[in-house]
């Protein structure tokens, strides 16, 4: 193939039509001595290995998932949860059962993706998914018992939402839930290596990212719609110069360091 002729924007057309770049016109311009030229094929390339490397870590996620199903186990639910860091909001919990064998393009640890991203993958899931829900455990909760307690309150709530009965639980973590009905085994660092708590994990982040959004409507000069409830700089600020509010998690040591600080000066002054 020869595109010495053509200019670096004709190019470029080429490489947008049928989905990616075709081996002759990625030999031509490895070829081609243009400096444009050239750039534009190291990216290619640089695209085209980081498609293979993601292609070949989902298949792995989806073949690690199937060595933990007995032979008949065709209903699988990942389940993770959102929440368990920050100062203030509920913790949130996801359960999802995909389609057996299915794989998303980009799905992984919602840790490691941008919101954007995670917003795109979160409708995908839901759109393809079996059988999906939610479940949370309030500030209250979390209070009342601890937030490991709580985390795992909401996993349940999560799991018992589902309309389906999976034949296995997968969750993320050393725990299982308190549920002798179903199967289930904890895999640590499971939303990275299984797709169902990898899924579960997105519509969780997302499920509590949104209402952490409501809440910041609610609150608005603590910024809950930029860091969510996380001790942030720019949180840990605003609580200092407004003091909690009713969704801050008074057990939590900054929140409860600020209120017995409030306390003492009000007894010494």
């Amino acid at each position: 193939m020869d595109i010495s002729s053509l200019t670096v924007t004709q190019i470029k057309k080429l490489l947008q039509q049928g989905g990616g770049p075709a081996e002759d016109l990625l030999a031509a311009m490895a070829r081609d001595n243009r400096s444009a030229v050239q750039a534009l094929y190291k990216r290619c390339v640089a695209d085209r290995q980081k498609y293979e490397a993601n292609r070949q870590r989902l298949a792995r996620m989806r073949e690690y998932e199937q060595t933990l199903k007995k032979p008949g186990q065709s209903l699988v639910a990942g389940v993770d949860e959102a929440g368990r860091g920050p100062l203030a909001g509920p913790v949130v919990a996801a359960a999802v059962i995909l389609p057996e064998g299915w794989l998303l393009d980009g799905l992984d640890d919602s840790k490691k993706l941008v919101p954007a991203r995670r917003e795109t993958l979160e409708t995908r899931i839901k759109d393809a998914a079996l059988d999906w829900a939610v479940g949370m455990a309030t500030v209250g909760e979390i209070e009342k018992y601890n937030i490991h307690r709580a985390s795992m309150l909401a996993m349940q709530r999560a799991v018992q939402n589902l309309a389906l009965k999976p034949d296995l639980v997968l969750l993320d973590g050393k725990f299982t839930l308190s549920l002798t009905d179903l199967e289930q085994r904890a895999v640590v660092g499971g939303d990275g290596l299984c797709p169902s708590i990898a899924a579960a994990s997105v519509v969780a982040k997302v499920t509590r990212d949104r209402l952490m959004n409501i809440c910041h409507v609610l609150y608005p000069e603590y910024g809950f719609d930029r860091h969510k409830g996380y001790s942030t700089a720019s949180h840990m600020t605003a609580l200092a110069a407004f003091g909690p509010c009713p969704i801050h998690r008074r057990g939590f040591a900054p929140v409860k360091q600020l209120i017995d600080k409030h306390d003492n000066t009000d007894q010494n002054s």
